[in-house]
């Protein structure tokens, strides 16, 4: 096992208002953060990633030379960069504003202001994401667990990938989405499913249907991770036979108490 304090995290905070990038400083360096770069303007973001690759970016949504969302696809395009984990702290509260980021897999939404306990959380989900600590499990080696990950969004998948094969998971299969999740479970068997609730052709709540009542493999767990509030989809899909939910972005602490609950149940 090997995981990270806060002192060894290195963090580069992406904030246009220099009142905003103390502020944001102060507080990390409130949580025992002591590697921390700033950056006014996507430009110098860059380049100081260039020199040096934070473990964390901490951005605000807009800037004069760019988005946010250009500078998140600039990252999880490039090889050398895809990996660095990614914080939106932002005033913006319109949840389909926010969705693109919820299913690009960032490590977490922090509001403007935020407080003590979502950094912590942030941070925390941050270490765990960077840090290995297998699941020990009674019935399973836990590098012999079959899992299909299914989510449209390939940087979603990737989070996910990265956050169960920290836990000592190795054998993942991957879908697209439902249709694909379908066909494979045809021919493979699984011993867990995690899949995405907003699927085009066929949802998460579609693929569970099947799962229960139409394939060989009708006991399999099922863990959602869904970006979903509606209450009555939320209340279909634990009917239908999800055996968890968990949100995006989901913090890996939480994903760890879940596999290991549905895997030894």
């Amino acid at each position: 096992m090997t995981h990270l304090s806060p002192s060894e995290l290195s963090i580069l905070i992406v904030e246009p208002s220099e009142t905003q990038r103390r502020i944001i400083i102060k507080r990390l360096q409130q949580e025992g953060i002591i590697s921390i770069q700033n950056a006014a303007d996507l430009a110098q973001a860059k380049e100081l990633i260039a020199r040096h690759k934070p473990d964390l970016i901490a951005s605000a949504m807009y800037f004069e030379d760019g988005t946010v969302t250009e500078f998140l696809s600039y990252l999880r395009t490039n090889s050398e960069y895809k990996d660095i984990q990614f914080m939106l702290v932002s005033s913006e509260c319109r949840r389909e504003q926010l969705e693109i980021f919820r299913q690009s897999g960032v490590v977490a939404i922090l509001p403007k202001p935020f407080n003590a306990e979502h950094l912590g959380k942030a941070l925390n989900a941050t270490i765990d994401l960077l840090s290995h600590d297998e699941l020990d499990l009674s019935h399973f080696d836990v590098h012999d667990v079959r899992v299909l990950v299914v989510d449209d969004s390939r940087m979603a998948r990737n989070v996910i990938k990265r956050t169960i094969g920290n836990l000592g998971i190795k054998q993942i299969t991957e879908a697209e989405d439902g249709a694909q999740a379908i066909e494979l479970m045809r021919n493979n068997m699984f011993d867990l499913i995690i899949t995405d609730y907003n699927m085009p052709s066929v949802d998460g709540l579609a693929l569970t249907q099947f799962i229960r009542n139409e394939s060989q493999q009708s006991h399999v767990p099922i863990l959602m991770v869904s970006s979903e509030a509606n209450d009555a989809h939320l209340s279909n899909v634990s009917q239908a036979g999800v055996n968890a939910l968990c949100d995006k972005p989901f913090e890996p602490k939480l994903v760890k108490q879940l596999l290991y609950q549905l895997l030894e149940e």
